[in-house]
């Protein structure tokens, strides 16, 4: 049985099961969400496709092996979700069939893999290669969640500092200055005014920026708000480069991999364009499978979009002539995870600074804008 026929025969089955079993799916999946209290994340799952991987190369049977992770995991977040697939595997199902139940936790990427590993008795290198997908999202994602969350903090409580200060503080101090009738340095003038303001409309503000952050939630939330925003971010100054090369190594790694399982090109291409989190460049994958559909070559399409470097698609042709198509894929995944890893450093190094700079900034034209009058008021005196 090929491959893609497996992969439709398990679709059937799957379909069947989920009909037949949809209500103790759905409690164990209560009890599950009510024990744990969390997420089943990445990480968790990461972990159970390595450790259950290295179980099957031990030479352990499938069913003892998921047995044993039950028992290590106790109360963890995939706990539940592993007893049922443990027990569904035991009552004759497929692996891949039962991880299909739970959509929210084993992406169609993951399913897909297992069931081409369950056809071809390789499971156990297919796990393995699904730990290393998942382990190297992790790993990037992190890294370009750490470059964006402290500027981002650093930047949020720089605002908060300074909306305080002209809200509160300032004001009390200028009225003294009010007071006196006299004729104030322009910095000064400009502080009363940018105070008076902040300290009359500060919550039409706030209300303002509340209302704008939920209806831009709201629109991103839309299939067109989704995709305009994703195109958007890859346009970004500084970022831009940082996300175009994040999801590049991600569909590239996750295709050449796909295709090293034996996962004919249109079904990865399909797995790959789910996988993407950005949804402009999952159009623009859709694309390329139509283009290879009609009978052009995966460089060709590439090249077509228009959305990927040149490099890109050169590697790839150099693969397709030289038989070796998921090598180069997979050659391009670390080319670019290593540009990612280059990239965080030297952005972390140039936001940090120049954050600090802009605050500074901003305190010292408040401070000189107070300092000024006194100054003024000494030399009279």
């Amino acid at each position: 049985m090929s491959v893609v026929e497996y992969n439709l025969l398990n679709s059937k089955v799957s379909t069947r099961e989920v009909a037949e079993k949809d209500v103790r799916v759905d409690m164990k999946e209560g009890v599950h969400r009510a024990d744990t209290g969390r997420r089943v994340g990445t990480r968790d799952v990461c972990l159970f496709t390595r450790q259950l991987a290295t179980l099957l190369r031990a030479g352990m049977p499938l069913v003892p092996a998921l047995s044993a992770l039950v028992e290590q995991m106790q109360s963890g977040p995939l706990a539940g979700i592993v007893e049922d697939v443990r027990d569904s595997v035991n009552a004759g199902s497929s692996l891949a069939c039962v991880l299909g139940r739970y959509p929210g936790v084993f992406s169609n990427l993951f399913v897909n893999m297992v069931a081409a590993g369950e056809a071809s008795g390789s499971l156990e290198e297919v796990l393995v290669r699904l730990a290393e997908i998942l382990n190297k999202r992790v790993h990037l994602t992190s890294k370009v969640k750490s470059v964006i969350a402290y500027p981002l903090m650093l930047t949020v409580v720089a605002v908060a500092v300074v909306v305080f200060l002209l809200s509160f503080v300032v004001p009390g101090i200028t009225q003294v200055f009010l007071e006196m009738n006299r004729q104030f340095p322009w910095p000064t003038r400009m502080l009363i005014s940018i105070s008076s303001f902040m300290k009359t409309y500060l919550w039409l503000i706030a209300a303002a920026v509340c209302i704008l952050f939920f209806a831009v939630a709201a629109w991103v939330r839309t299939d067109r708000g989704r995709i305009v925003w994703d195109r958007s971010k890859l346009k970004l100054p500084l970022f831009g480069k940082l996300f175009l090369k994040l999801e590049i190594a991600r569909l590239a790694r996750t295709l050449g991999i796909l295709l090293a399982s034996g996962i004919p090109i249109l079904s990865a291409l399909e797995i790959v364009k789910g996988v993407v989190q950005n949804r402009f460049i999952a159009g623009a994958l859709g694309s390329v499978k139509n283009l290879v559909g009609r009978g052009d070559s995966v460089a060709e399409a590439v090249r077509k979009t228009g959305l990927f470097p040149p490099i890109v698609f050169h590697i790839m042709a150099t693969g397709q002539i030289s038989g070796d198509m998921e090598g180069g894929l997979l050659s391009i995944a670390d080319m670019y995870d290593d540009e990612v890893e280059v990239t965080v450093k030297t952005l972390t190094s140039l936001l940090e600074p120049a954050i600090l700079v802009v605050m500074g900034g901003v305190i010292g034209f408040i401070v000189l804008a107070v300092l000024l009058p006194i100054f003024e008021i000494n030399q009279v005196l």
